[in-house]
């Protein structure tokens, strides 16, 4: 499945009436820690791919939904399940840390 692309106008369709748990990858192109956390990101959708929707949307061009979702810096992780924000996190984050956020994060969310 990979990683989707997504925009402001998207994100109700991808995101909120997603019938799965989806993680949201914030980024930007002038961010350094964002080039690597985008193949940690990749790592993850195909780990995750059974059970988990994975989406990346640029912050400059989106700040509608930057600012609803309070993004104050990238890269940042937001997680959703049934409509609801159940994990956030900002900074660069390994595999392995993600992994356990994830984790224990569906695992309460069921």
């Amino acid at each position: 499945m990979g990683v989707k692309v997504i925009t402001d106008q998207e994100f109700i369709n991808e995101v909120q009436q997603a019938e799965q748990p989806v993680l949201v990858y914030f980024w930007a192109a002038w961010c350094g820690p964002c080039r690597l956390m985008s193949p940690v990101i990749e790592q993850v959708a195909d780990i995750y791919s059974d059970r988990l929707k994975i989406v990346k949307m640029e912050v400059d061009p989106n700040p509608q939904t930057v600012a609803e979702y309070e993004v104050k810096g990238v890269p940042a992780l937001r997680l959703f399940q049934n409509n609801q924000l159940v994990m956030s996190h900002e900074g660069a984050i390994t595999r392995t840390k993600l992994t356990e956020l994830l984790k224990s994060s569906l695992a309460v969310a069921k």
